[in-house]
C-alpha cells in the first residue's frame, strides 16, 4: 500500500484493478507461502520454540501433506499472475517469490545463516518496491529503499533474539546466535536509529517523522531498563501498524487529496 501509493500520480491510479488484485494477493496468499513454507521446513526446530505454545500455532507432521497441498496451489496462482506482469515487474516478484521461498526452504535456507538472515528478510520491502514499479514504472529512490531494509533488518534480528536457545538447540546459527544477545539488541537500536534519521531527513523534518524514534526505544527498553523482550516484542504489531497507517494517510494527503477536487 505505501510502495503503490508513494509512486502513485492520482486518484485514478487506485481506480486501476492491478492495485486490488495485489493489494489481495500481498494479504493473502503472500502470506501463506511466506509462513507455510516457514512451518513446513521448520516442523522439527518448531519443537524447541516456546512462540509455537502460545501465541502462534505449530504445523503438526500429520498435518505437513495438507499444507504442502496448498502451498503448491498459491505457488501455482503466482506463476500465473506473473504471465500478466512485464519484464521489470517480473523481476520484481520473481525476488520476492525467491527470497520467501528460500528463507526457509533448503538447500539455500536463509534463516540458518547468519548476516544473510537478517539480509534476506528484504522480502518483506519487495512487495512496496513491486507496488512503486507497476504504478510509475519505476524504482523509489535508493534512500527509501535503504531505509526499508534497516527496518526489515533491525526487525528480523530483534525476533530471533528471543530465539537464541531454542535455535542453538536446533543447531540453527542465526545473527543473534552467533554475535550475542547485547551484540544483537545494540545493531537492531544502531539499524533503528540510522532508520529515524533518514526518515527526518528524507521528510524534510516533519514533525510526525521524529515519531520514528519510537523503534529505537524498543531495542534499548530490553538492553538498558530490562524489560522482558518476550512482552516487549508483541508491542511491534502495534507500533508497525500505527505508524505505518499513518505513514499512508500522510502520503494520501500529500499525493491523492490535492487531485480530487479537479475530478469533481
Amino acid at each position: 500500500m505505501i510502495g503503490y501509493t508513494l509512486g502513485a500520480s492520482g486518484f485514478n491510479d487506485f481506480l486501476r484493478p492491478q492495485y486490488y488484485i495485489y493489494l489481495f494477493y500481498f494479504f493473502v496468499p503472500a502470506n501463506i507461502i511466506i509462513y507455510g513454507i516457514n512451518d513446513y521446513f521448520d516442523t522439527e526446530t518448531d519443537i524447541y520454540n516456546p512462540k509455537k505454545d502460545e501465541k502462534e500455532l505449530r504445523v503438526l507432521a500429520s498435518e505437513r501433506r495438507k499444507l504442502g497441498r496448498l502451498l503448491a496451489v498459491v505457488i501455482a496462482l503466482s506463476m500465473g499472475l506473473m504471465v500478466t506482469q512485464d519484464g521489470g515487474a517480473q523481476l520484481l516478484f520473481a525476488g520476492f517469490l525467491f527470497l520467501a521461498i528460500f528463507y526457509s526452504a533448503p538447500p539455500l535456507r536463509f534463516k540458518s545463516k547468519p548476516f544473510i538472515d537478517f539480509t534476506s528478510n528484504y522480502l518483506y520491502i519487495m512487495p512496496g518496491l513491486f507496488g512503486h514499479y507497476i504504478v510509475s514504472g519505476r524504482l523509489p529512490d535508493s534512500l527509501i529503499m535503504l531505509a526499508g531494509f534497516l527496518h526489515i533488518s533491525a526487525m528480523h534480528i530483534f525476533s530471533a533474539v528471543p530465539d537464541i536457545e531454542p535455535d542453538r538447540k536446533a543447531g540453527i546459527k542465526t545473527t543473534p546466535v552467533v554475535i550475542g544477545r547485547t551484540a544483537a539488541l545494540i545493531l537492531v537500536t544502531i539499524f533503528w536509529t540510522s532508520l529515524a534519521i533518514l526518515a527526518i531527513t528524507l521528510t524534510n523534518f516533519h514533525p510526525l517523522s521524529f515519531l520514528a524514534f519510537i523503534y529505537p526505544l524498543v531495542p534499548t527498553s530490553v538492553l538498558f531498563f530490562g524489560k522482558d523482550i518476550n512482552r516487549v516484542y508483541w508491542t511491534l504489531p502495534y507500533i508497525n501498524t500505527s505508524l505505518g497507517g499513518l505513514l499512508w494517510l500522510a502520503l494520501v494527503n500529500h499525493k491523492i487529496i490535492p487531485f480530487v477536487p479537479r475530478l469533481l
